[in-house]
């Protein structure tokens, strides 16, 4: 493929809407360069008081925001698995990011369900649920081409950082459901979106005035009707969001 062709394709994929895209082997996709909020929930099937925070965050695939300045994501943790019932959609490495938002000053305390926004601790959710994203940080764009199971991404800061980068990229999942048979949430059937089912991540290299990475689509460890990806990038070491990008994957 010559380099006008692919750019022409990026250039199709740009102009339709950021919420759906009919492109199969040539997604494209690209932040503002004002920051886009990463919305984490770090919730598990064996917490009774997950469910609620769960259908908060599906309410969010009717959000005009969604993708243009939120991308939200849900890691389920393993830690209350011993309780009674196992949550097939947790990971130890989900667990520990929630850890490291805390030895990095960002979190007061692990627990569940927790939001991290924009990478701080977001206790508002328990008050008034009322999502209020800041996008007046201007941090430099974020783009994501995504050929075949490979993602090409590369990031333009407004001003180069002083640490190493990281990329993270999330494969999601949407309209999954599990019947709790044991448990503090026994016999209830949860119901999950934005379900993070396979997460990757890779060190960014430095050309001139941006950071690029290339790595492979990490494999969904479920099936989902729905799918969409997610990608940001952060400090090596410190899992703080500086900017994401998200959007729709085309159904099978």
């Amino acid at each position: 493929m010559t380099m006008r062709v692919s750019a022409l394709l990026f250039f199709l994929a740009a102009l339709l809407p950021a919420s759906e895209t009919t492109l199969a082997e040539s997604l494209a996709l690209e932040s503002p360069a004002a920051r886009v909020s990463l919305l984490e929930l770090y919730t598990s099937e064996g917490c009774s008081s997950c469910p609620s925070a769960d259908r908060w965050l599906s309410d969010l695939k009717d959000d005009p925001r969604l993708w243009r300045e939120v991308v939200p994501v849900a890691f389920h943790v393993d830690y209350w698995d011993y309780i009674g019932w196992r949550d097939r959609f947790a990971s130890s490495s989900y667990s520990q990011r929630q850890k490291s938002y805390a030895r990095n000053g960002h979190l007061g305390s692990v627990y569940t369900p927790g939001f991290v926004l924009a990478g701080k601790e977001w206790r508002s959710w328990f008050f008034h649920r009322v999502l209020e994203v800041n996008s007046d940080d201007v941090v430099g764009a974020l783009s994501l081409e995504l050929n075949g199971d490979r993602a090409s991404v590369a990031f333009d800061p407004v001003s180069l950082p002083d640490k190493s980068l990281e990329l993270h990229v999330a494969v999601l999942g949407f309209d999954l459901e599990t019947e709790v048979e044991a448990g503090e949430n026994h016999g209830r059937t949860l119901r999950h979106d934005f379900v993070v089912l396979g997460h990757t991540r890779v060190d960014m290299r430095r050309i001139q005035g941006r950071l690029v990475a290339e790595t492979a689509l990490p494999k969904p460890r479920f099936e989902s009707s729905r799918k969409a990806i997610a990608a940001w990038v952060s400090a090596v070491g410190d899992p703080y969001p500086i900017q994401a990008v998200g959007g729709w994957l085309r159904s099978d």
